[in-house]
């Protein structure tokens, strides 16, 4: 018995001792990390899974060419969303334009542990009733049938994410973050192709109770804010769902915050997971909709963002001693020959995006949450200088 005890109590200080020392190898390979390659590393974890990593201002969005496209939408997946933890205002507007109904719908809400808002535009086959509106699968708009689009998030604490391309579904996720859906504020914008189509937007908005005097309409371009949601009675059982999860939600956030606690930034912290607790990190990035379902849409069982599927040339070095003959800045993304940090690509001329409204006239931040060129944290999301997290009600 006693033999048995002080084997358990053995095994568990060595167990200790490891995840000790293996924290700390951790904490010093991400600090022998230049800031370009940590931005190239989160781009290339997150592609699988349908999203890319804006180094300049810490956040997460969907790519034009995600794997969620193929799901187009359904009532059903709002439905649902309070059982996977994510609790989101949504307003959906519905109007007729060419035959065909067309929805486009706005969330802002908390996705996990991340704060986040979407502008999805979907279409059906044919003109629907309003009693088909929450059967029907809609389609995502096609390659020629994107909008240009634009959101601004406003948190509690006066901190803002904006994001304007060209999408079907324009997205903006902070990590580490909670809200309740009701602190955020999204200004919202649609550029339209032609006015019938931004008149039955307008008409459509109206209907679902949004007031016209707060619409403001210049040329093709239509903007709103959407703060307060419609009047909508859940269920006794959606009710349950969405505070349970956003109880949830809460200490996982904390916990995220506290376990990566050795870093302030952003991209720091993920990484932190990624190599400390990689099935917390895939977690993390299951950010919409049934996601559990990825890689079998993809055709593979086992995610790319895996340590073993990973690309040896982004391996970061094992030792500051030899991080320089690993560290092949030249094709990193957004890094120039001398190793630092450039204009960021989303910002130059060449995109299609002139005006991307995350970057100043310079290519970089005005505002930006993240960090500085120098690798600290100007103001990162979700923390202070401190490290603390947001403030929280």
């Amino acid at each position: 018995m006693y033999v048995a005890l002080f084997i358990l109590l053995l095994l568990a200080l060595l167990g200790m001792l490891f995840c000790h020392f293996r924290r700390k190898k951790i904490i010093r390979k991400i600090r022998c990390m230049e800031k370009c390659r940590k931005c190239s590393l989160l781009e290339e974890l997150a592609a699988p899974f349908g999203y890319a990593w804006h180094c300049c201002c810490g956040f997460f969005s969907s790519t034009v060419d995600a794997w969620q496209k193929a799901a187009g939408y359904t009532w059903l997946y709002d439905y649902m969303a309070p059982r996977f933890q994510m609790v989101f205002d949504a307003l959906p507007v519905y109007f007729d334009y060419r035959g065909r109904t067309w929805l486009i719908e706005f969330w802002k809400g908390q996705y996990g542990i991340n704060t986040g808002a979407e502008i999805g535009i979907y279409h059906a086959d044919t003109i629907l009733t309003r009693a088909e509106y929450k059967t029907a699968l809609f389609e995502a708009a096609g390659e020629e049938e994107m909008l240009p689009c634009s959101l601004e998030l406003y948190l509690k604490n006066d901190s803002s994410v904006r994001l304007s391309e060209k999408h079907w579904w324009l997205t903006a996720f902070l990590p580490g973050i909670f809200s309740r859906p009701s602190d955020l504020c999204l200004k919202a914008g649609i550029c339209f192709y032609d006015p019938e189509m931004l008149r039955a937007f307008r008409k459509g908005l109206c209907q679902a109770g949004y007031p016209a005097e707060q619409i403001a309409v210049q040329n093709l371009c239509l903007s709103f804010t959407f703060h307060r949601p419609m009047p909508e009675h859940y269920g006794p059982l959606t009710r349950f769902h969405r505070r349970l999860s956003q109880w949830l939600n809460r200490i996982y956030c904390r916990l995220f915050v506290w376990i990566t606690r050795p870093f302030v930034c952003t991209e720091d912290r993920i990484l932190f997971l990624y190599y400390y607790l990689p099935p917390c990190f895939r977690k993390l990035m299951r950010l919409r909709r049934f996601h559990r379902h990825c890689h079998k849409k993809n055709g593979c069982h086992r995610p790319k963002c895996c340590r073993r599927c990973r690309p040896k040339q982004l391996r970061s070095c094992d030792s500051c001693q030899d991080r320089d003959s690993r560290r092949e800045l030249d094709s990193c993304q957004g890094c120039g020959p001398s190793g630092k940090l450039d204009p960021c690509q989303r910002c130059s001329p060449s995109r299609e995006s002139d005006s991307w409204q995350e970057c100043g006239p310079s290519g970089g931040p005005d505002s930006c949450q993240g960090c500085g060129p120098s690798g600290k944290p100007d103001s990162c999301h979700g923390c202070g200088p401190s490290g603390e997290h947001g403030e929280e009600e």
